[in-house]
């Protein structure tokens, strides 16, 4: 994948699909990935939707499962993707993001013995769905499976959008906004993704444990809220990722609370080797 004059082109050296969207700003410098899931399970209704000027809706992306692409807007064009949302002390991340959206109908409903999109109403078969505690929850729910094909040229998007516009992190909609949104949910591999597309070399890391029962959080500071109601628990195990003063930005190496893909910031003066 490579991004000319802000437009993505695939490995072939071709544009992806664009279809500009009427539902975006004025002009942004990225500085973070948001992912998000559409909450449907089919492409057409969400790329129609992002086409639509009263939906007042819109992403950079959309990644299709089968790893189609479709471009809505210029890297540099603020879109509609995030709505009331913080982050590392930023308000208002559609000023300062990239946008992509992955066809997906997130958590899902039962209904007559089978799992259904809450928003379309489509059928997932059951060996399509997840059952997993996302982590701002108390109770496990069913989630539809991400398709290995969207999973890899989603990796290779960000990868290049990383590259090309030095973004500081990749992050879920529900970081940003976790009252509001539960997307891209537990069915993602959002750490492995994130080590994977900033080039952290994991094994060349030591592993840590943290020396009391610790909060872990969603920016480097006690004024971030907790990423779990429950504290981490001592002598939990995790891998340092980053340092920012007096805290640490870690990756948990074992499930927590339910939880198997955790990631956040714990004061450093919990961590020892």
């Amino acid at each position: 994948m490579k991004i000319t004059n802000y437009l993505l082109f695939d490995n072939n050296n071709r544009q992806v699909d664009f279809r500009l969207t009427p539902n975006k700003g004025g002009k942004i410098s990225p500085q973070y990935l948001v992912l998000h899931y559409t909450a449907a399970t089919q492409a057409k209704g969400s790329i129609s939707w992002f086409l639509n000027k009263e939906a007042k809706a819109s992403a950079h992306l959309l990644i299709d499962r089968d790893g189609t692409i479709t471009q809505f807007a210029p890297f540099n064009v603020m879109t509609w993707h995030a709505g009331e949302s913080q982050w590392n002390g930023l308000n208002g991340l559609n000023k300062f993001s990239i946008g992509i959206e992955l066809v997906n109908g997130g958590r899902l409903v039962q209904a007559g013995g089978a799992w259904i999109c809450a928003i379309d109403k489509k059928p997932v078969m059951d060996s399509d769905v997840v059952i997993a505690r996302h982590k701002n929850d108390t109770i496990e729910s069913g989630w539809q499976a991400y398709t290995e094909f969207q999973i890899q040229t989603a990796a290779e998007v960000a990868t290049a959008l990383v590259r090309t516009y030095q973004l500081k992190d990749v992050v879920g909609h529900e970081d940003i906004a976790p009252i509001r949104k539960s997307d891209p949910g537990p069915a993602f591999p959002i750490s492995s993704f994130r080590s994977k597309v900033l080039g952290r070399k994991n094994d060349q890391t030591s592993v840590h444990h943290n020396v009391a029962p610790a909060n872990i959080r969603a920016g480097a500071g006690t004024q971030f809220a907790p990423l779990t109601e429950q504290l981490l628990p001592k002598n939990t195990k995790v891998r340092i990722l980053k340092r920012e003063g007096t805290w640490s930005f870690v990756e948990v190496l074992e499930t927590v609370h339910g939880l198997n893909d955790l990631e956040g910031w714990i004061a450093s003066k919990l961590l020892v080797e």
